[in-house]
This record gives structure tokens, C-alpha cells and sequence, in this order.
């Protein structure tokens, strides 16, 4: 894997935050939001009650966001969501590998939806983007604002994790994962518990980078397994790789199977009786 160079001629960075799905680049930050998000703001119990009687308005809110998510993606292409860590530097070699990973993936005629974020997220939008494909960004607000990134051609943000992470798997066809934090391992097994209990079929989750998934990938042999917590067959509602073909052969694959009409689960087909639920 090659390390990708910083873009020429690349612009000074201006101080950006998010109201929901707006954008604001310079000026004062707004004090109002007292430096919390949205999410906080609804789960956090703390403070006056007269919080309770809005929270029945904080429904339409969230089905806004619905709506806005449904809207921009609803005639999307088929695509891929790549997920990675927004702290994955420029010169680090899994940058090089979201850019190329980004690339084949556009070339083979998929959208590829990210997160928005920097780091492995915009290698994976870098890559769609210049290889002339859709490059799409799901972003979040956050405590510390973060922009979408230069490369994303479709963009929004939202104020709601579960909105979001509907996105990502409603209207992709895939996951592949890239080193990540604790965020990639949330949409990791959120995939894998929506794969193994048939919630979505013939769906790929492809880890990519077997040097860092190989220790998780072993508890989960050695541990997961043997306590009888997931079935011996599970492991194989995932592969792990370091080659970018095979990451498009394994999509290409599973979009064959289904439209041929097998809609087995994941990497495999799931017996026909699984059984009490592992989840």
C-alpha cells in the first residue's frame, strides 16, 4: 500500500460547527447549545423536569430526520458503506488502502457512503470521488465539531445516532471495515447482530486489515465460541482480508446470490432452523 500525498494547494481550515443538518463555518461559536449535542440533550435526566412535556415534540425532530435521510438517499445507486477511524493520519498506509478501497469500489459501480468524517472515512470518499464515482457522507453532531469532509459529493448531517446508522445499512449492500475506535465497532457488531438474526440478507461485512482485527478476530474463536454465547458457524458472517479484489469480489458475489434469488445470511446461508436467537 502506497502512503497518499496531503492535496496541493489545500485551504486554510475555518473554525466549523452543525446545527442538526446546517453547517456554519466561521463567526462565534452559538453559546445556546451549552456545548452539548442533541442526543445528550434527550437522554440526559439531570436538571428541571418541564423537559418531560416536550419530548412528545422531539418525535416529529426525529422523524424530520427520517424524512431528510429518506429523501436524499432514497434514489441512491447501490453502494457500500466503508467504515474506519476519523484519526487515521494521511501518511498512515490504511489511508492508502480507504482510497484504494474507495476506488475499486466506485470503478465496480457502487456509491460509497462513509461517515463524512477525516481520517479512514475521507480515504474512502477521497478514493469514490476522484475515480468519478458517488461519494456520500452520513455525518453526526458532535460535542467537537467535525465537517464533511472535501470529498464528499452528497452530504448531511444528523443530530440522531439511530437515524443515522439506519442509513448506512438501509441503503447499502455491503459494510467494510477499516481500523476503527469504538465507533467502527458499534456499526461492526451492529451489522453482524442484524446479519446473524436475518434482519438483512446476503449482506457482506469484510474486515480489512487482518494485522488489526486478527487479536478480536481470536477472542471471539477462542472465547465467544466455546462459551457457547455464538454458534461455531458465525465466524462466518465475516471475512477478513487484506487484498481491496477481494473486498469487490465478495460484494460482487453476495449481489449475485441475491438477485438470483438467494437470500442467505451474511457470508453464508443460516440454517433453516436457527434456534433460540444468540443476539
Amino acid at each position: 500500500m502506497t502512503t497518499i500525498p496531503e492535496p496541493a494547494g489545500a485551504r486554510e481550515p475555518r473554525s466549523t460547527r452543525h446545527r442538526g443538518p446546517v453547517m456554519l463555518r466561521g463567526g462565534e461559536p452559538d453559546s445556546r447549545a451549552h456545548g452539548t449535542t442533541t442526543d445528550q440533550r434527550l437522554l440526559d435526566r439531570r436538571g428541571p423536569t418541564d423537559w418531560v412535556h416536550t419530548d412528545p415534540w422531539r418525535v416529529l425532530r426525529i422523524q424530520s430526520e427520517f424524512v431528510e435521510g429518506f429523501g436524499l438517499l432514497a434514489e441512491l445507486p447501490k453502494a457500500v458503506s466503508v467504515f474506519g477511524s476519523a484519526r487515521t493520519r494521511r501518511d498512515d498506509p490504511y489511508y492508502a488502502a480507504g482510497v484504494e478501497i474507495g476506488s475499486a469500489l466506485a470503478r465496480a459501480g457502487y456509491a460509497v457512503i462513509t461517515g463524512g468524517g477525516p481520517g479512514a472515512m475521507e480515504a474512502a470518499n477521497r478514493g469514490a470521488s476522484e475515480a468519478g464515482g458517488l461519494s456520500v457522507g452520513l455525518g453526526i453532531e458532535l460535542p467537537f465539531e467535525q465537517e464533511l469532509n472535501e470529498w464528499v459529493d452528497v452530504g448531511i448531517a444528523f443530530r440522531y445516532f439511530f437515524v443515522r446508522k439506519t442509513m448506512f445499512v438501509k441503503y447499502a449492500q455491503a459494510f467494510v471495515i477499516l481500523p476503527g475506535g469504538f465507533g467502527t465497532l458499534d456499526e461492526l457488531f451492529e451489522a453482524l447482530t442484524l446479519v446473524q438474526t436475518r434482519k438483512v440478507t446476503r449482506f457482506p461485512v469484510v474486515l480489512f486489515g487482518s494485522e488489526y482485527w486478527s487479536g478480536l478476530v481470536d477472542w471471539i474463536r477462542r472465547t465467544m465460541v466455546p462459551a457457547a454465547t455464538i454458534r461455531a458457524g458465525d465466524l462466518d458472517l465475516f471475512r477478513v482480508t487484506d487484498d481491496v479484489d477481494e473486498v469487490v469480489r465478495l460484494i460482487r458475489e453476495a449481489e449475485a446470490a441475491r438477485l438470483a434469488g438467494d437470500n442467505g445470511g451474511g457470508m453464508r446461508a443460516l440454517p433453516v432452523d436457527p434456534g433460540p436467537s444468540d443476539a
